[in-house]
């Protein structure tokens, strides 16, 4: 099962699992002025009643490292897996944080999926029992009625995905005006999902002073530079056994049969949903057959080599600097010279044979002060050797990622197409709204017909 589908264990489970699991100490990054960990016996009474409800006999590490600096109300970046424990390490600091006797909105808890929203409730719900703390979801693909009835109703977290927040804030059905306590978890996913424009709306309804922390299983430069536009100078916790290290560029690989390069380089550009791209290869003939095979995929890429007659060569560099043309498939010679602000990402088809081109490649994106990713698809095994060649000569630390499936793309694609039908949907008027409503069932009817 991919990152891309992943569902939580239990929180009981989790903790049961990790009773007696240790880090070591190479495999934690802490902020320079640490604080000490917890054990469910430093908790106050009425939080360890609650670990006691939700059946834990001792804090996952992400619960015993992270939840000091929440309860501290420190900015944090946290680097914890799905299936770590986090949501009781964010859970927990807000019972303490919250006023119950205050009936207004004042935690909300960002998530990318209704599924993800629908496991933070349940966990949050069971950690609440009968203290008088009310959580409701919200999330799109869905009717409004239920979510208008509980928010009049009053609710003191909200956990939701940031589309349909955003529009319970339009009509005026939600208020942030009381929010204490702002959490972001699974913030990469939400950012590949194309819910930049919806977080960054929302922030607009934010008071000005909101204690805010970001959970991601992976903090490349475009989830840094997210926790900056929220938080003032975040602290990083990671706790991740596949330590990424924060660096200016995402170096990420892909191991996969020389045979289905194409169809895995396919399924990735659908997931991260580039704005723009260049995709390098080692020969001029690799490029033109890329090409033409991403264009009957139906995408908008076109062929950069020495092959083109120079006139044809400034065509498709004039129309990639101007935002015409989405992907560029090109060789390390006829790509010299390019020069695009803003390039978010390069894929590397073939890695190259000496280790200099490579950051010469990756050094296409993230120019300027932007943040990108460079992913490599790592076939044969002279191509794993020559990336450990470029990893030991410039001291790359390179994220492995798995290589994505069918079945996560069609749920990717699905609930991404319903965040643009939904984004439509809150500018128009109530004709429109209509028409447009009949086509979210659609879209995720073909999605199920997908994964079947």
């Amino acid at each position: 099962m991919s990152d891309t589908e992943q569902i939580e264990q239990p929180e009981e489970e989790i903790n049961e699992l990790t009773a007696n699991q240790q880090l070591d100490e190479n495999e934690i990054e802490e902020p320079e002025d640490s604080l000490p960990s917890v054990s469910i016996g430093d908790l106050p009474p009425r939080l360890a009643e609650a670990t006691a409800r939700a059946g834990w006999t001792s804090l996952t590490p992400v619960q015993s490292k992270g939840m000091p600096y929440i309860f501290a109300q420190r900015p944090m970046m946290v680097q914890a897996r799905t299936g770590s424990g986090k949501t009781g390490a964010f859970i927990m600091p807000i019972m303490e944080l919250v006023n119950r006797h205050q009936n207004e909105t004042q935690a909300l808890v960002l998530v990318p999926t209704r599924e993800l929203a629908t496991q933070v409730v349940t966990e949050a719900t069971t950690l609440f029992g009968d203290s008088g703390l009310r959580v409701t979801a919200v999330y799109g693909g869905v009717g409004y009625g239920g979510q208008l009835k509980a928010l009049r109703e009053g609710t003191h977290l909200i956990v939701g995905t940031p589309g349909r927040v955003l529009d319970h804030l339009l009509r005026g059905s939600m208020s942030l005006k009381n929010l204490k306590v702002l959490v972001f978890d699974e913030a990469d996913r939400m950012l590949s999902m194309g819910f930049y424009p919806d977080m960054r709306r929302v922030q607009e309804y934010l008071p000005g002073k909101v204690y805010t922390c970001m959970f991601s299983a992976t903090f490349p430069p475009t989830v840094r530079s997210l926790a900056r536009q929220f938080m003032d100078k975040p602290d990083f916790l990671s706790l991740s056994r596949d330590h990424v290290h924060v660096a200016d560029t995402s170096h990420q690989t892909v191991t996969v049969s020389p045979m289905e390069k194409d169809r895995t380089l396919i399924r990735l550009i659908e997931l991260e949903n580039p704005d723009s791209a260049i995709i390098f290869c080692n020969t001029k003939q690799r490029v033109h057959y890329l090409a033409v095979v991403m264009q009957r995929f139906g995408y908008n890429a076109d062929e950069l080599s020495g092959d083109l007659a120079q006139k044809d060569r400034e065509k498709v560099m004039d129309k990639l600097r101007k935002g015409k043309l989405r992907f560029c498939v090109a060789t390390d010679v006829a790509a010299r010279g390019i020069d695009i602000s803003g390039l978010s990402h390069v894929f590397q088809y073939e890695l190259p044979e000496d280790p200099e081109i490579y950051i010469h490649r990756a050094g296409r994106t993230g120019r300027a002060g932007a943040t990108g990713t460079a992913i490599s698809l790592v076939g044969d095994f002279s191509e794993q050797v020559q990336l450990k060649k470029i990893a030991k000569q410039y001291n790359i630390e390179f994220e492995e990622r798995p290589s994505p499936d069918e079945a996560a793309l069609a749920k990717v694609v699905s609930e991404r197409m319903t965040i643009q039908l939904e984004a439509q949907m809150r500018d128009r008027d109530k004709l429109r709204i209509e028409r447009l409503q009949r086509f979210v069932p659609m879209v995720q009817e073909l999605a199920k017909d997908e994964e079947g």
